[in-house]
């Protein structure tokens, strides 16, 4: 089958290079403060006109390494492609966002002030990870599956 918009099937490999290590700099960066010294680079500053601000950039590169190893991973192609792994893959995408925007609105309930603001930041990360926990949840039993069934002769 082909599919034009899923990377191709070596790209899964490249994104846990990527997300692994992006993954443990943010947690680092988020409970421990840990800043990789070369990422500081200066910003013009908006309240005062060229005044220029040193901000570093750790929870940025980790953050978009992070979605895109989760994007590499999530989208790539398999190995074979057939009309029913694109449609697992479509099941477990409706199914990720049918339980993310379930947590979010269980933590709009619940979470406020700043505990809000960290269960926003996790959100970013949510769709993805459920998305890519339940389609390989759905292609292990479709794998199960494939070789109980038995042969018609």
């Amino acid at each position: 089958m082909k599919t034009k918009w899923l990377f191709p099937h070596s790209y899964r490999l490249i994104g846990w290079l990527i997300f692994v290590p992006c993954f443990v700099i943010g947690i680092a960066f988020f409970y421990a403060d840990v800043k990789i010294p070369f990422l500081t680079v200066p910003f013009a500053g908006w309240k005062i006109p060229g005044d220029v601000i040193p901000q570093n950039l750790t929870d940025e590169m980790a953050c978009i390494g992070v979605i895109i190893g989760l994007m590499f991973i999530a989208f790539s192609r398999e190995k074979t492609e057939d009309e029913m792994i694109s449609q697992l893959r479509l099941e477990a995408l409706q199914w990720s966002v049918y339980v993310n925007y379930l947590i979010l609105a269980i933590a709009i309930l619940t979470v406020y002030d700043n505990a809000f603001f960290n269960v926003m930041i996790y959100n970013m990360f949510t769709v993805l990870l459920v998305f890519i926990i339940r389609f390989r949840w759905l292609m292990s039993g479709s794998t199960i599956l494939r070789y109980e069934k038995p042969t018609e002769s």
